[in-house]
């Protein structure tokens, strides 16, 4: 006996559907077990809302989104946006399974949905070439659950900050219907991780900012006069030679993902490296080095990807108890995984809504701030802009995304707080791009002698 909604052969369903098609998917849905969830009752409307109205958002289409879209797709999942500013590479062809070399030099975006949408009937990718900071709040909030396969801190952190931005307070109270579900993947050769973030209940992503690893920086006097690998050559080039030479013109940057500019960074690195007599200098190096990658593993991309489309999937449907919260994955000596719950952090800049404390001495300069700012393991800001408010007017203390800008508070850097006006108790605004919304911090002054500065309650 047929199933309604699940054969070609009923009126009104969805063109690509047979009998039996989603049969892995209703053992789950319309049945209990050992593991469901207390309050789970078994229905054919899960399997409904999957194919007719749950909304997912896939941020990142390189390894793991192109894992992500297609467990997502497969899984029943039908209304599905994918968001990546990046364009194929033939690097990239060894794992991102979506792409074929026909398709270097095209969005990866634009691929991915291509491919799913035609491998996998009735499901709908709409892709989407930009910047996930190109969109405004009222595009996220269309999406059930967003799910991210980044390569980028500031990149998780701007999404995060979005998201918080989107919750409602009712008299203080948190309404449940703003709340949408961030599942997170990342990988790192053979280590990963996977966890669940429900913003304003559990730990965001700056909750945990000390679990990411610093990106890794030469010592400039070494890549100068004294290199020693391969990569301290490929560092001189992009630093120090680029600027001085200016190969492509006065204001044309290096973009790691033009293969002309790397081309270019990687024969001026052969040539740096011929000079102190060291080997190993290559092109995909040279990228990975130019793009702070870290070599990727098919199979680890493919295990958290499961692991995140697997959240995904117990989310939507309320069958099953979702990770709380975080998943630790490391095949690099034989095979470990572990979870455990990252707990909110009481002073969190992001989801605290607690106000934050600088506390510095009045002879302290806007540069040890600033330093202070973009250094500190819990905060780790890029390139933060400091304002306030002085006699009623707002004052940009520093600002160093705009030329003009920069150029004209920079002799702030070098004056003391007192020289610039501020009092105990000021409030500073900070922007960064980690995040959509502006931090606020308020500065405590402490004694001369005093050499503690931190964010505290």
């Amino acid at each position: 006996m047929l199933r309604a909604g699940c054969s070609m052969a009923v009126e009104g369903c969805s063109i690509g559907d047979w009998d039996g098609r989603w049969g892995h998917v209703q053992k789950f849905l319309e049945r209990t077990g050992p593991f469901t969830h207390p309050d789970f009752e078994p229905s054919e409307e899960s399997l409904q809302f999957l194919l007719e109205t749950c909304k997912i958002l896939v941020i990142g289409a390189g390894g793991l989104g192109c894992e992500l879209l297609k467990n997502l797709a497969l899984s029943g999942f039908r209304h599905i946006h994918v968001v990546d500013m990046d364009i194929i590479d033939v690097s990239n062809l060894n794992r991102q399974f979506l792409f074929r070399s026909k398709d270097v030099g095209r969005p990866k975006a634009d691929v991915a949905a291509e491919f799913i949408n035609q491998r996998v009937p009735g499901c709908n990718v709409v892709p989407h070439f930009k910047k996930i900071q190109d969109f405004d709040a009222s595009f996220y909030r269309q999406f059930h659950i967003i799910v991210c396969g980044l390569d980028s801190i500031i990149a998780r952190r701007w999404i995060n900050g979005m998201l918080l931005s989107l919750l409602s307070y009712e008299d203080g109270v948190l309404d449940p219907s703003s709340i949408i579900p961030l599942i997170d993947g990342g990988t790192e050769g053979f280590k990963g991780n996977a966890r669940v973030i429900l913003p304003g209940m559990t730990a965001c992503i700056d909750c945990t900012l000390e679990l990411y690893p610093p990106q890794i920086t030469f010592p400039m006097c070494t890549i100068a006069s004294m290199p020693r690998l391969p990569e301290h050559c490929i560092e001189y080039v992009r630093v120090l030679q680029w600027p001085k030479d200016k190969p492509f013109g006065d204001a044309v940057g290096l973009d790691g993902d033009n293969p002309e500019h790397v081309q270019w960074v990687f024969q001026e690195s052969l040539k740096r490296a011929a000079e102190f007599n060291i080997t190993g200098v290559t092109y995909r190096l040279t990228q990975g080095v130019v793009k702070r990658i870290i070599p990727a593993v098919a199979s680890t991309n493919a295990v958290i990807a499961a692991a995140c489309a697997t959240e995904v999937f117990k989310i939507a449907t309320s069958a099953y108890i979702p990770l709380n919260n975080y998943l630790v994955f490391n095949d690099v000596d034989g095979l470990y995984t572990y979870t455990f719950e990252a707990e909110r952090k009481d002073n969190c800049t992001a989801c605290s809504q607690v106000p934050q404390k600088l506390q510095f001495p009045p002879s302290a300069k806007l540069q040890e701030v600033l330093e202070y700012l973009t250094e500190n393991a819990a905060l780790q800001m890029k390139s933060p802009a400091i304002s306030t408010t002085l006699e009623g007017k707002n004052k940009t203390l520093y600002l160093q995304s705009i030329a003009s800008i920069e150029e004209r508070t920079r002799p702030n850097l070098c004056k003391t707080l007192k020289e610039l006006g501020l009092a105990d108790g000021q409030e500073l605004a900070v922007a960064d791009v980690t995040t959509p919304q502006t931090v606020l911090f308020k500065l405590n002054f402490t004694s001369e002698t005093c050499s503690i500065k931190q964010v505290q309650n």
